[in-house]
């Protein structure tokens, strides 16, 4: 079948499926796109002549952001290919890549490339290389992907597209793959085998737990005193919440959660220890603090979880770790057991039938939670002040959605916040990018979150730090008619940084909008009007003030049929409660600012607490 590469790119793409637990399902929902000279006449006219559902994004980081949604969403299981020209367009996509790769997420990214012939050479947006002429702008995308290839003739692409799929269907090594794509190759005809588009599935597998490490884990568990799980975003990766409920009722072991892992078990539920780590709840990191063994399962251990290295304080305390990825699986020197989470949880309910915790350890963690849901009914409850605290926010959102609507959020204070007092009641609830915490990826994930799952309310919260820097997104939810209700808390600078500013003893600087003065970035508020911006980009806009305000803006936004931004200003100084975990974050050893000393001073203190697990 005689096509072109661009061509026959699509038809291939066309005819992938993935398959686990015998859903099958079409593993390319469509292809993001913005053309330029490098793609255009490849790439642009295969997918118009081919058919492939294809949208236009305003920005090429954001388009990786939503597919990167659309694929958490669904597990994993179907994503979006993304294609750019050279040049900016595809150094824009470094972001998105890095992104989707540490949060092991499967997007296809097709940049355009510098001619393969070089007969053009130097065209336009070529950088040039003097120590060689195989090398582009599209090279930046190497360390950021788990695969990385550059077609450079016809024959090429077969054995690149088969590679692509066996690194965007393996559990333990997705992320961004990025397959470059000469221009004049795009559009270069080639005899290709019918085989190639042939429908094929890629069964996504689930690896069994070896029996001697099965053995050894349960060994650990049942001889502990204190043991704690920690559940991450693998555990709703595999789907395996109602395993994880299953055994976390058979043995009473509580349940602390990750960011990816929020909402494994209802917040409500008995077991549920709530958020551990940096962001954390004092009930979840008190238990942490004391635990003999802990069994992680599909977490990577970041620093917010482990507070640094601090949060398991216990001496002696062990780790056994339940993950599809080996790399995960021995960290902390745990006892690796390498597998899918539903079958090592499978397998670990059986081996420990019979087993449970005492029911001291049970009525120690029912008195922990009821007082921290206590006290974040409390830090929510309206305080009929204006601004309102960002809790308060929080509050409003959770109460205006649904048991099945999902709350997406990124970087600043408000990930933090949301980890602590969001009360999730469904496994796919919760999507607050924190890999990453990539400012400027909500609306844009926001919008894969509501192409995954339309039949769910997709309530976007972004800070106006965040929203200033990719906003434009809003615009592609208008011209695809897909609802968003974004929530745009305005805080008039960086809140989160500010705090942490403050606490290295940086004093805020640089983290607030101000005007410039004679002394600096120390003058009044800026006259910049957010909500005007977004209606600019076609948004239905709510302003609201007070609590009050804000609830029936909510309910308003919930029942629109479009996307409507609710504009609301907080006070970046009302804290929610802390998390009593610390974060490692180094503090000036020398310093002229007395606050520096002062917070020099705590930094070594707190240091200190920091554990080698081996």
């Amino acid at each position: 079948m005689r096509l072109t590469v661009g061509q026959a790119l699509v038809r291939f793409l066309a005819a992938q499926h993935s398959e686990r637990d015998g859903e099958r399902r079409p593993f390319f929902a469509g292809c993001f796109g913005i053309f330029g000279h490098g793609n255009v006449a490849g790439l642009g006219q295969a997918l118009l002549e081919e058919g492939f559902p294809y949208f236009m994004a305003r920005n090429e980081q954001a388009m990786v952001h939503t597919a990167a949604g659309y694929a958490r969403m669904t597990d994993r299981l179907a994503t979006f290919a993304c294609t750019t020209s050279i040049g900016p367009g595809a150094t824009n996509l470094v972001t998105g890549a890095a992104l989707a790769t540490v949060n092991r997420l499967p997007v296809l990214l097709l940049p355009g490339d510098v001619f393969a012939t070089r007969t053009a050479n130097p065209v336009l947006q070529e950088l040039e290389d003097a120590r060689s002429h195989d090398v582009s702008v599209n090279d930046t995308l190497r360390p950021v992907s788990r695969y990385w290839d550059r077609i450079n003739r016809p024959e090429q692409l077969p054995s690149a597209l088969l590679a692509a799929m066996r690194v965007l269907t393996d559990p333990a090594e997705t992320g961004a793959v990025t397959l470059a794509l000469p221009q004049d190759v795009q559009a270069e005809a080639h005899d290709w085998p019918e085989e190639l588009f042939a429908p094929r599935v890629w069964r996504v597998p689930r690896p069994l737990p070896e029996t001697d490490a099965v053995t050894e884990a349960a060994a650990l568990l049942a001889a502990a005193e204190r043991p704690l799980v920690v559940a991450g975003g693998g555990v709703i990766y595999a789907r395996a919440t109602g395993e994880l409920r299953a055994f976390a009722e058979q043995t009473g072991i509580p349940v602390a959660e990750t960011q990816a892992g929020k909402g494994a078990l209802p917040w409500d539920h008995p077991r549920s220890a709530g958020a551990i780590g940096a962001t954390g709840t004092p009930a979840a990191n008190a238990l942490a603090r004391e635990a003999d063994v802990v069994l992680g399962i599909g977490t990577r251990y970041s620093d917010f979880t482990t507070a640094s290295r601090t949060a398991f304080a216990r001496e002696g305390v062990r780790f056994v770790n339940l993950n599809v990825a080996r790399l995960d699986a021995v960290k902390l020197a745990g006892v690796p057991l390498v597998a899918d989470a539903r079958e090592g949880l499978r397998a670990l309910t059986a081996a420990l039938a019979g087993h449970t915790v005492t029911d001291a350890y049970r009525e120690e963690i029912a008195a922990l939670t009821t007082r921290w849901n206590a006290a974040v009914d409390a830090a929510c409850a309206p305080r009929g002040r204006v601004p309102l605290a960002q809790a308060e926010v929080i509050a409003a959102v959770n109460d205006a959605s649904g048991p099945r609507d999902v709350v997406v959020c990124a970087a600043g204070s408000m990930p933090g916040d949301l980890h602590k007092l969001w009360r999730a009641r469904d496994p796919k609830g919760y999507h607050v990018e924190y890999g990453y915490s990539c400012m400027g990826y909500e609306i844009a994930g926001g919008l894969g979150v509501k192409m995954a799952a339309p039949d769910r309310e997709v309530f976007v919260m972004v800070g106006d730090g965040s929203y200033l820097m990719m906003a434009q997104e809003i615009a592609t939810a208008v011209a695809e008619g897909i609802k968003l209700v974004v929530v745009l808390v305005d805080n008039q600078g960086y809140a989160s940084i500010g705090n942490l500013s403050e606490s290295v003893g940086a004093e805020r600087f640089g983290t607030r909008y101000r005007a410039r003065t004679d002394t600096g970035l120390d003058g009044g508020p800026l006259p910049v009007d957010l909500a005007a911006n977004a209606a600019s980009l076609g948004a239905d806009v709510i302003r609201a003030a007070t609590a009050d305000e804000l609830r029936t803006a909510l309910r308003r936004a919930r029942a629109a049929t479009r996307t409507t931004v609710v504009r609301v200003e907080t006070d970046p100084l009302l804290p929610a409660p802390d998390s009593e975990a610390w974060w490692d974050v180094p503090v000036a050893e020398v310093a002229a600012l007395d606050s520096t000393r002062q917070a020099r001073a705590r930094y070594e203190k707190d240091r200190r607490a920091r554990r080698h697990h081996l």
